[in-house]
């Protein structure tokens, strides 16, 4: 393991020629928009910024108000149904009771708006003859177009973090003080479902993105230059923004491999390609503004993903790769993803949540659960899962499940209906498709979680979509370490590593001491450099500009790139270094 850590919590993709097309602060946002409204010589001028739910709208509505002086101000929550309406209209998605899992809402952002009070707020806009009109918040394009448009954006992870602090209600309503774990799944359910219909048409017509994740310093970028760079990153390697979090079986692995804050109890988790969820930064000179990475999806779907996977999956990012830390911490939850027919019956999901383990690092005792023991009573598992989790007795996971020993660089199929569990002393590079939360929970070794409050377990779903035939001799073969020599030059070798025939996803690790070559062959890629402390990406024609990757560090690259070669680099260079890459069959 390195001695100092290199690995860049902050990359960004450099926007060339566009240094001058960001702007810091409210006084200097509000001159600039005060000069673009000069320029465009007319006597009235509506300025409508949508915003994405999470951002603050009365502080972006009062900060504009106070220096673009409107003669009218209109904020778009106005316009909606009131909160009990929005409830109703709501709940069908959300479970019921269920404090966790919900069905994928297909209702639009008008379902929200009452169209009396639209056009109430649409005829005072109208009978405006000269001045400016400000209308502020989501749905603001809804009530009124073709003045100046600005997408006040927010990273969701940052919405997260709002919904923790108490900070920001769900989409309609005024509901801060709920609890955050419910906050997130009428977010996940419905209002992001929501905001980002309306959100994809409007990328093209952006006149100017404005940055909220940080309330105090806020950036407003030229829509044109956002774009430019959308195209940008889809021309090269990228990577999106990282995030941590706390675990309850979390682990000490990544504050040192990562550079985290020491002082933490634990990370648990660090979710390092995950574009529904993660940041793109992009550079305007020293400046780096953050946007949601979904919006390159969105904007670039076909480059960015390739054909095949466009037509398979439209504008969704369908590989996700993130970190398992239990080194120094504790078992995962004992727990089974849902079989294809289920999601989709049950939740509203295309596909499931198909994934595999690879051991980034282990320590002495490390193991993981996968499949089922020989001879298990379906019967007697569920009446030993229901009385611990009544608190009768421990559950005995090792008298049903297979427990492999993990070492470092193993590799751990998992297709959905198959019951795992990372057991402690594992640092696991998780790969999977992208349904985000639909992990069955079965059994939580009888903990609490961080809020001081048990976790929630999902035992019904969980006994109906195990594979009770996925046992011990099927498990060995079939799932634990399948590697398979295809390919070898000059210092590189190729192995396949996977996945499952029934998962879509592929993997191969490249081990190398040279120049290895590589192709997207029409589909994006997306790589972990998991052995060696630097590598550098490039590309053959000198498409684009060498991009150098950190041990551990996940970067993605896009279908359109096509050819590129990864060589060690650095204090890397003469070494043995390793890469894990991923794509859709």
């Amino acid at each position: 393991m390195m001695k100092k850590s290199n690995y860049d919590k902050y990359p960004f993709v450099p926007v060339p020629d566009a240094a001058d097309a960001c702007v810091i602060g409210w006084d200097v946002i509000g001159a600039r928009l005060q000069k673009f409204i000069t320029q465009r010589h007319t006597p009235k001028t509506i300025v409508i910024v949508e915003c994405y739910p999470g951002v603050d709208e009365p502080a972006v509505l009062n900060e504009l108000k106070a220096r673009l002086n409107p003669v009218l101000t209109v904020h778009a929550a106005e316009a909606m149904y009131k909160p009990d309406k929005i409830d109703t209209l709501v709940a069908p998605f959300l479970g019921g009771e269920d404090p966790l899992f919900g069905f994928l809402s297909g209702l639009s952002l008008a379902n929200f708006f009452d169209i009396e009070r639209l056009w109430h707020f649409r005829n005072a806009i109208a009978d405006v003859k000269k001045g400016v009109v400000l209308v502020v918040g989501c749905g603001a394009s809804l009530i009124a177009w073709g003045g100046i448009l600005i997408y006040a954006d927010l990273a969701r992870w940052e919405a997260q973090l709002r919904f923790r602090r108490n900070e920001s209600s769900n989409l309609g309503v005024e509901n801060r003080t709920l609890a955050a774990s419910l906050q997130y799944k009428r977010a996940f359910f419905v209002d992001w479902r929501v905001a980002d219909r309306w959100k994809r048409p409007l990328i093209r017509y952006w006149d100017f993105v404005l940055d909220t994740n940080n309330p105090c310093e806020p950036k407003l970028a030229e829509g044109e230059a956002v774009r430019q760079g959308l195209r940008q990153a889809v021309k090269q390697p990228f990577r999106v923004v990282p995030f941590f979090d706390p675990a309850p079986w979390g682990g000490q692995w990544m504050k040192k491999v990562c550079d985290l804050d020491r002082s933490a109890k634990n990370y648990g988790w660090c979710f390092d390609c995950v574009p529904e969820e993660n940041s793109l930064l992009l550079g305007f000179g020293e400046t780096r503004f953050e946007i949601p990475a979904l919006d390159v999806v969105f904007h670039q779907p076909r480059a960015l993903l390739g054909d095949k996977v466009h037509a398979r999956f439209g504008d969704e990012f369908p590989i996700r790769f993130d970190f398992l830390d239990t080194m120094g911490g504790g078992n995962l939850s004992f727990q089974v993803h849902p079989l294809t027919e289920y999601i989709q019956q049950n939740f509203g999901m295309h596909y499931t949540q198909d994934e595999s383990y690879y051991l980034l690092d282990a320590g002495p005792g490390a193991s993981v659960y996968l499949g089922m023991s020989d001879g298990v009573d379906p019967e007697a598992m569920a009446r030993d899962l229901e009385a611990a989790q009544s608190g009768v007795t421990p559950f005995p996971a090792e008298k049903y499940a297979n427990q492999f020993p993990a070492k470092k660089h193993d590799h751990f199929l998992i297709p959905a209906g198959t019951v795992h569990c990372s057991g402690a002393e594992n640092m696991v590079l998780e790969i999977s498709a992208t349904p985000y939360i639909f992990t069955f929970k079965m059994w939580d070794w009888g903990r609490l979680g961080l809020d001081g409050q048990p976790r929630p377990i999902h035992l019904q779903h969980g006994l109906a979509n195990v594979e009770w035939d996925c046992t011990t001799e099927w498990t060995k073969k079939n799932l634990v370490n399948c590697f398979e020599p295809i390919a070898n030059g000059d210092g590189w070798l190729e192995e396949r590593t996977g996945l499952h025939e029934r998962e879509f996803i592929e993997t191969r690790r490249h081990w190398f001491t040279e120049k290895v070559p590589h192709h997207t062959n029409g589909g994006v890629n997306v790589l972990n450099l998991v052995e060696g402390e630097e590598a550098i990406v490039e590309s053959p024609s000198g498409a684009f500009a060498p991009f150098i990757v950190h041990y551990a560090e996940t970067f993605i690259v896009p279908a359109a790139v096509g050819e590129y070669t990864i060589r060690p680099h650095g204090a890397s260079v003469g070494k043995e270094c390793a890469t894990m890459k991923a794509f859709v069959r």
